[in-house]
């Protein structure tokens, strides 16, 4: 009797998740965030290692983000009107993972020596063919098993937790690795090639593990199967016009507010991505300092990982982050203060680490809870479709990122042949990397005060519990 409670969550949810279901989780996750992350590098890669214009990346970056965003929606929608009920998730991210991994070394084989207008045409098919495709049709299946995967929501959670971890974990390894590697391996251009095909295998290993377990799984729908008898057929949403869904999606005013929320959130990391190996580089003298930051940020993030459980328990969804965004606001703010005090700088970046873990643990929780809105307001899921629109709002604040932090090197006159920088490369740096987080983290908490779904929820579940009976 106890083990067959032991089967159920507190809610009466069947538990479908096992230790390798989460081990395989955190891989496909980790391998995602190495793509993502080292997208994050290449401003740098580009402009201080092969050379090119600076403005120029700036506007070819931001035209690859821009396009990449819209091809998340037109995802979403493939995905959720083809068939294979839940399982047509894990079947989608296994036709890419080779090509994935062969793009993310082509990211650093740019043709410098054919020109710059080569180079930069380069540029923008590599980043197209990463994000907007790849990435793109890979994340958006794998976001949506979160929902598919299980109906608990403490196993969801763990979930959200788990693929923290690996996105925190990934972003650790480039940050920490990166430069101290290529300049090991010499600094130039081939270094960087070699420290991508390191890469590229490496995302090839993960992505395997990840869709070798996730084909072999059983999901939710399986368990309610069985217990609907063998011939029970699997159940297709009904697929949902293009233009329907959107309307629909942007009548839900939860999803809305997840995807200012990520809007925002995109454009504060990607401006933090590359502004480090700045500040690194030009405010304390010397970029590999980056690596030895990325350390104390790392033992940081790993006690929140740690205590991350306990404080979304305690606290609750909207509170957890609502203290995550004023404490990364209170350290932004410290910086503004002491912004070349190395001991601040690494002190408040290991808290901001630490408080900011339990919040983005429940990025993806907060996009399955706008997919359970979904259907109690409209009586369809839009599961693919909810996650490939909230990565549109991701990936063009990433694009708004690279805008930003082009525009304010390119006011600031940055010239990266200067010994050391001039004081109007100093203030633009100071600029997007201190008083900019600042000012996003404040108006992202503003945003996130009207989220009250996670009171409403458990009344919503009943009634649409009740509709499926009724049918």
């Amino acid at each position: 009797m106890a083990k067959e409670k032991s089967l159920f969550d507190k809610d009466g949810a069947r538990k479908v998740m096992r230790k390798r279901d989460y081990a395989a989780d955190f891989g496909g996750q980790m391998a995602l965030g190495l793509m993502a992350n080292l997208v994050g590098q290449l401003n740098y890669f580009y402009t201080d290692k092969v050379g090119l214009a600076v403005g120029s990346v700036g506007i070819v970056l931001a035209i690859a983000k821009l396009i990449d965003a819209f091809t998340d929606v037109i995802a979403g929608n493939m995905i959720d009107h083809s068939a294979g009920g839940d399982h047509k998730y894990i079947k989608w991210m296994g036709r890419l993972l080779v090509p994935a991994a062969v793009i993310t070394l082509m990211m650093f084989t740019v043709p410098v020596k054919a020109g710059q207008t080569a180079a930069m045409i380069y540029v923008l098919v590599t980043n197209l063919l990463l994000t907007a495709v790849l990435y793109t049709f890979i994340a958006t299946p794998f976001s949506a098993i979160m929902v598919v995967r299980t109906r608990s929501i403490g196993e969801r959670s763990t979930m959200g937790l788990v693929r923290a971890a690996g996105n925190y974990g990934a972003g650790m390894v480039i940050s920490i690795m990166t430069i101290p590697l290529t300049n090991m391996l010499g600094g130039t251009q081939a270094a960087w090639i070699k420290y991508g095909f390191i890469l590229a295998l490496l995302v090839l290993l993960l992505f395997l593990i990840c869709w070798n377990n996730g084909r072999k799984a059983k999901f939710a729908c399986d368990y309610e199967d069985e217990k609907e008898g063998a011939a029970a057929a699997v159940e297709e949403e009904e697929p949902v016009a293009f233009k329907d869904a959107i309307g629909m999606l942007f009548r839900n005013k939860y999803w809305v507010i997840v995807l200012a929320f990520n809007l925002i959130t995109s454009v504060s990391s990607g401006i933090a991505a590359s502004g480090g190996t700045y500040y690194c580089k030009w405010i304390f003298g010397n970029d590999n300092l980056v690596g030895i930051i990325g350390a104390g940020g790392l033992l940081a993030t790993l006690i929140g990982f740690v205590l991350s459980g306990p404080i979304i328990s305690k606290l609750g969804i909207k509170r957890t982050i609502s203290i995550g965004l004023i404490g990364a606001a209170m350290m932004a703010g410290i910086r503004c203060i002491m912004p070349t005090n190395l001991t601040m700088y690494i002190t408040t970046s290991m808290i901001a680490s630490f408080i900011q873990i339990p919040m983005m643990s429940l990025y993806g929780v907060l996009t399955a809870m706008t997919v359970d809105y979904n259907e109690w307001k409209y009586d369809k899921k839009l599961v693919a479709m909810s996650g490939g629109a909230i990565g549109f709002g991701s990936k063009v604040g990433n694009g708004l990122g690279s805008v930003i932090l082009a525009a304010f090197l390119s006011i600031g006159a940055y010239d990266a042949t200067l010994a050391v920088a001039s004081k109007s490369m100093t203030y633009s740096i100071l600029g997007f990397s201190n008083y900019l987080p600042l000012g996003i983290n404040i108006l992202m908490f503003i945003i996130f005060l009207g989220f009250d779904l996670e009171k409403k929820l458990p009344q919503m579940r009943e009634e649409v519990a009740a509709r499926r009976a009724a049918k």
